[in-house]
């Protein structure tokens, strides 16, 4: 992912253009076509298994309601306990 505030005006309102819901997987990229997410909101905490935009595998911990602040291609679905995930798309 380059530069997420290329492009942007002088204000930073709506950044974020899309808030898409995520289905776990193990084997496809799945926070939106093409994108890498800059981050997800999680309705009901656990674990949460990802693929950062460079292929890293990541486990955190996370509670109810909490915006996890990373670079996102994939939630996997092995390891993946939490529900109600949303990728936050620019």
């Amino acid at each position: 992912m380059g530069n997420p505030f290329k492009g942007v005006g002088s204000h930073l309102n709506g950044l974020v253009y899309d808030f898409y819901p995520v289905t776990p997987s193990d084997g496809t990229d799945n926070v939106g076509d093409g994108n890498v997410a800059v981050g997800l909101y999680i309705e009901t905490g656990g674990d949460v298994v990802f693929l950062t935009k460079d292929g890293t595998e990541r486990t955190v911990t996370v509670p109810d309601y909490f915006y996890l602040t990373c670079s996102v291609s994939r939630v996997k679905s092995t390891g993946t306990s939490a529900t109600g995930i949303f990728a936050l798309v620019v």
